[in-house]
């Protein structure tokens, strides 16, 4: 069943994506812009952009730190004044493993700032512009959000002390947001990756189960929001059992753990 309009046609739609310089987000907006939209892509690292930029003509972009709430909004405001945008993907994040007994409370506000904050600040720059505009053509559509969680804000889990609960954060927030916007015409959707090979990723010293490509979650995404999913998770070989882990009791749950920090 299809929560949001179905999202199939992207030529001449202007897609934001914030935090697009490597990984997941690069390379959404890469297969956006394969599809004729009109992409903008945001992030710290000005090279990165530019040389996006370089490959994709027509593309545009906007250096932002995400954590600068001004610069958020006034980032926001610009485009804005360029003409509406259809479609928002906040894909910033930051990523260290971390446990309790190794705890870096720069490293863990570092981590809320990027993966949570920064979220926030977007929303509070681009919701409004999209309840003031007309709806699509022959749509109810406003316009759409799409929020970059994780399986890992499922559930607990071994060195996730700083990065899961921010994104158990995102999780709860997009579907508010779903109930909040639905109505007003404004789509909302969740993705949550499993392993996907990013530098982020790239940090971790153990196997990776199921490890797909940034450009295979492109892929992914596009197919999500397409058949207007509210959640867009994979690979599912994988997101399927972390989703069967989020239905244990806890005595079951806390002893799966353990033998997964000890595997």
């Amino acid at each position: 069943m299809a929560l949001n309009s179905r999202m199939q046609d992207w030529r001449g739609r202007t897609v934001w994506l914030v935090g697009a310089s490597t990984g997941i987000g690069r390379a959404t907006a890469s297969a956006l812009h394969a599809q004729g939209a009109k992409v903008v892509v945001s992030a710290r690292g000005a090279d990165a952009l530019n040389s996006f930029v370089d490959a994709h003509p027509g593309a545009l972009a906007l250096p932002l730190d995400v954590t600068d709430a001004p610069a958020v909004k006034a980032a926001a405001a610009s485009l804005a004044a360029q003409g509406a945008l259809d479609c928002v993907v906040y894909c910033a994040g930051h990523y260290h493993a971390m446990d309790a007994a190794h705890m870096d409370l720069a490293d863990l506000l570092r981590h809320n700032e990027v993966n949570y904050l920064g979220a926030l600040y977007m929303l509070d720059a681009v919701v409004p512009q999209l309840l003031a505009r007309q709806p699509h053509t022959g749509s109810a559509q406003r316009g759409h959000i799409s929020l970059m969680g994780s399986v890992a804000g499922y559930r607990g889990l071994p060195n996730s002390l700083a990065y899961g609960p921010t994104k158990a954060a995102l999780i709860n927030l997009a579907e508010t947001l779903y109930l909040d916007l639905h109505a007003q015409g404004v789509g909302v959707s969740l993705i949550n990756p499993g392993f996907v090979n990013t530098p982020l990723t790239q940090q971790n010293r153990f196997k990776m189960p199921a490890l797909i490509t940034p450009e295979q979650a492109a892929q992914e995404i596009l197919k999500g929001w397409a058949r207007g999913e509210f959640e867009i998770h994979f690979p599912k070989r994988f997101t399927r059992w972390m989703k069967a882990l989020r239905l244990l009791p806890y005595p079951l749950f806390f002893a799966a753990t353990r033998r997964l920090r000890q595997a």
